[in-house]
């Protein structure tokens, strides 16, 4: 049934790192006891505002609850030494978890304010959507979590060592060609959203 499932630990075009899994985005999968249309337009509206490549951040670290494999493989691109990259990892993870928690802290103040659109005539798809960012966000930190407990399989990949090289010389010609052929290397879809900006 396909490849297994990869994590990728790379470069953008604006020399950010961006971590993301084979997977594509697919819908959120929480179940929720509220009426379920409002749900849906709820999570509907989620997946249209989030940009593609932070729900791809997201979901994969979600993804990390799942895995039962052995090491975690992570695909980087090796235009960096492995413990030079293997200590970015680590202070992305860091970075990522405290950016959660804050997030977390300041959407769980939001929640009794969201109440107050209940007033409003028609569903309360404020609340809903605020929920479900709280409910991914939580299930990211869980996945982060997991990812430091997890033992970590770091390994540098051709084909991104020549995306990161062709980003290092600013070589926007080569992007196309070589998005391209991550995609079908790696059975990923729509990398571009995640690795252009």
């Amino acid at each position: 049934m396909g490849l297994p499932m990869t994590f990728f630990f790379v470069r953008d075009s604006r020399h950010r790192y961006r971590y993301f899994s084979t997977e594509p985005v697919r819908p959120i999968r929480i179940k929720f006891s509220r009426p379920r249309q409002a749900w849906e337009t709820a999570k509907a509206k989620l997946l249209s505002i989030l940009p593609t490549r932070l729900l791809r951040q997201e979901q994969a670290f979600e993804r990390v609850l799942t895995w039962k494999e052995g090491p975690l493989p992570v695909l980087y691109g090796g235009t960096e030494a492995p413990e030079h990259i293997a200590r970015h990892f680590e202070r992305f993870l860091r970075a990522q978890r405290l950016h959660h928690i804050l997030f977390l802290s300041g959407e769980v103040v939001l929640m009794p304010v969201s109440w107050v659109a209940a007033l409003l005539p028609g569903p309360n798809i404020f609340f809903y959507v605020l929920a479900l960012v709280v409910l991914l966000q939580l299930a990211a930190l869980r996945g982060i979590s997991r990812t430091f407990r997890l033992e970590r399989a770091l390994a540098p990949d051709p084909l991104l060592t020549e995306w990161e090289e062709a980003v290092a010389a600013g070589d926007e010609s080569r992007y196309p060609g070589l998005l391209d052929r991550i995609e079908h290397g790696h059975g990923l879809v729509a990398v571009r959203k995640v690795l252009l900006s």
